[in-house]
């Protein structure tokens, strides 16, 4: 698929950890999307080493040109870094402080970007959470540090892709603190932020959206459990009552199992694995993080760094491509919605 922005900004792509895979993930999706034609400029965010040293050595056909905030585009793909220096080529492999604080520095200087209109939207590539805490950071994941940058008051984990999109009410958080932030007004506001990306970045116009029960089997009428049959059924039913086509709670297992997700637009499960778990087992490497909430468009891959296999090419770029496509269609959708129509039209 040919990445769709058309409003003449670029497309923000953070390097994420160096020593990662998500400098070559990035370098092939872009080599890809422009052997295809593609007419979008991609920003490659983070020292200038990290992206050379990867297309030298990964043999990547991308020669990127350095690029100064706000100076005119000179090619399809630039580097930009925010301290002007080349950086540290990467170590494949290496956990570490230094290579945390790169990964971040450059989500800050991608969010700038977009808050300065200077791209349309910004794809983060994996970072480490644990070298990114090394660097000092004590964040649990890029979705809460981007809410905060932002200004955002809440967001929303959103993973699309294989016609589906799973949503998580609680996001990074210890599994033995769910229950306890499952609230009816966390769940009707998540319900909200969900309705609202389905209509507006991805143009569904009434959206029929499943919740998850939070216990086995939905709780069996409080046999194990009463969360479901009091608080999400109360969140569902707030929501019906202000005209959202909302449904639920369903037994998790059997919602997946029997493929209902295919007959609803959206899906809200209340912890991570919940919805992640089944998400990567039906559309891995084609999967897609979208952060509904902010002002700007972000997304990722559903993956992570890969220590494991970083520098030695074997990495695939399909959830790299998808995250950039899904990103240029949502910052398209947002622009066709808030652009003035032409008298006539």
């Amino acid at each position: 698929m040919e990445s769709d922005t058309r409003t003449g900004r670029g497309i923000a792509i953070t390097c994420g950890d160096p020593n990662g895979i998500g400098s070559e993930v990035a370098l092939k999706a872009v080599s890809t999307l422009l052997s295809q034609g593609t007419t979008s400029t991609f920003i490659l965010v983070g020292p200038p080493a990290v992206w050379r040293k990867t297309a030298e050595h990964l043999d990547i056909s991308v020669d990127p040109g350095e690029w100064k905030r706000g100076a005119p585009f000179t090619s399809n793909v630039v580097v930009y870094s925010s301290d002007g220096s080349q950086g540290d080529p990467p170590q494949w492999g290496e956990l570490s402080a230094a290579a945390g604080r790169t990964s971040m520095v450059a989500v800050d200087d991608a969010i700038e970007l977009c808050l300065s209109g200077l791209a349309d939207a910004m794809v983060t590539a994996p970072i480490s959470k644990e070298a990114v805490n090394l660097a000092g950071y004590k964040i649990p994941g890029h979705t809460e540090h981007i809410r905060d940058a932002t200004g955002s008051s809440d967001v929303l984990m959103v993973m699309v892709g294989a016609n589906l999109k799973v949503a998580v009410a609680t996001g990074h958080i210890p599994l033995a603190d769910v229950p306890s932030r499952i609230t009816p007004e966390l769940l009707r506001a998540k319900i909200e932020i969900l309705d609202d990306c389905l209509r507006s970045d991805f143009l569904i116009s009434d959206p029929a959206i499943a919740v998850l029960g939070l216990n086995p089997h939905a709780g069996d009428g409080g046999v194990i459990g009463s969360e479901d049959a009091t608080i999400i059924a109360e969140a569902v039913k707030s929501a019906q009552d202000a005209d959202l086509n909302v449904v639920g709670p369903f037994p998790a297992d059997g919602f997946f199992g029997a493929r209902k997700y295919r007959e609803y637009d959206g899906v809200l499960a209340n912890y991570h694995d919940q919805g992640l778990i089944p998400f990567k087992t039906i559309a891995f490497n084609r999967g897609v993080n979208v952060t509904a909430g902010l002002p700007i468009v972000r997304t990722s891959p559903d993956h992570g760094t890969a220590f494991d296999i970083a520098g030695k090419g074997d990495a695939t770029e399909s959830s790299m491509l998808h995250a950039i496509n899904v990103a240029s269609s949502i910052a398209y959708a947002r622009l066709r919605k808030t652009a003035p129509v032409a008298e006539g039209k």
